[in-house]
């Protein structure tokens, strides 16, 4: 089988094709054909050495992947061979809150997806929804699941509130399609005209130009008629944060999500901010397998699909990576693997 490996740091070109042997699965592991995989943030900053889960020598990249099983294990009672399935963010995460100790991710600590024949433990795959391609599947496991914590692991969110959401990246489109799934009024930002057209055929009922509007969290108050957003999806931390205190209702909750940016790691809220705001912020990492069987349950249930911008073949790993590197890409970019 064909695997890629990352023998280099800090480069694309560290990440190398090569041949190996099909792995057969333990007794309570599937091999699973991997059909599609997608690309998210962490897996540029495990490449340049920069995420703080290092890498381990050699490792196959990329944690969110999907596939068909095709061989299981003698004691494995989960699946069985022809399950569609992907792979979870955290292995040895199922439920309840997250510890050190259930830290290890694929991608990084332990291999990931982009290869061609993946060994998981039944514990740590989910069956993915019917109505999603392979490609829409592979989107799943970071961002999508990300999204679903962020809307339904805190106090509940319910019909009628406001959910404000940053930017267009890919995790920001998923809770745009989450929140009016769950019956939200969605507010986006974006700096651009043909993005806001875009989020507003995705489902958000308000877009805010932040290049035109540097104060946005006010904007966001006039448009909720002074109220403020219920919860605010916080994407990007030291650079927003101010203005996501700004825009939250008096009691509002504000998901934090910190991607991942070494020259920026701290976060600062000035007194003004902090002292007009009784918002609660939440911290999220990804999810359990518990979230993303949730998740998986109302985009069946809804018929949703993941919003892909570009899918590359199994040759193209390296012009994938690039593209996705450049910021231009509106939804997920996916590796077809089979």
């Amino acid at each position: 089988m064909r695997a890629y490996h990352l023998e280099t740091l800090g480069t694309i070109d560290g990440i190398v094709p090569r041949e190996t042997d099909r792995p057969e699965p333990g007794p309570r592991e599937i091999l699973v054909r991997v059909r599609a995989v997608s690309l998210n943030k962490r897996d540029l900053l495990i490449m340049k050495g920069t995420y703080p889960l290092k890498a381990v020598p050699d490792v196959i990249p990329v944690s969110d992947g999907a596939g068909e099983v095709v061989a299981v294990g003698g004691e494995v009672t989960r699946f069985a061979v022809g399950d569609r399935v992907a792979g979870t963010y955290f292995p040895n995460w199922v439920d309840g809150r997250i510890t050190p100790a259930l830290f290890d991710q694929p991608g990084a600590s332990l291999n990931g997806m982009l290869t061609e024949y993946a060994r998981l433990d039944q514990e740590a795959a989910v069956r993915v929804p019917d109505h999603l391609t392979w490609e829409e599947a592979a989107c799943l496991p970071c961002a999508g699941v990300t999204a679903w914590h962020s809307l339904t692991g805190g106090e509940p969110l319910t019909p009628g509130q406001t959910v404000l959401t940053l930017g267009t990246g890919a995790l920001s489109l998923f809770v745009v399609q989450f929140a009016k799934m769950l019956g939200a009024e969605v507010i986006a930002t974006t700096s651009s005209a043909v993005k806001a057209d875009r989020l507003k055929a995705l489902g958000a009922d308000h877009v805010v130009n932040y290049a035109e509007n540097p104060e946005w969290g006010l904007a966001v108050r006039e448009l909720t008629g002074g109220r403020g957003a219920d919860l605010v999806v916080e994407t990007n931390g030291p650079d927003t944060i101010e203005q996501s205190m700004r825009a939250a209702a008096l009691y509002g909750h504000i998901v934090l999500l910190i991607t991942g940016n070494p020259r920026r790691p701290g976060i600062e809220i000035s007194n003004a901010a902090y002292a007009a705001s009784l918002a609660t912020i939440r911290r999220v990492f990804v999810g359990s397998r518990a979230h993303f069987e949730s998740m998986n349950r109302a985009l069946a249930l809804h018929g949703t699909r993941p919003v892909i911008d570009r899918v590359f073949g199994f040759d193209e790993v390296h012009e994938a990576f690039r593209y996705y590197e450049s910021g231009v890409a509106f939804g997920k970019v996916v590796i077809r693997v089979a």
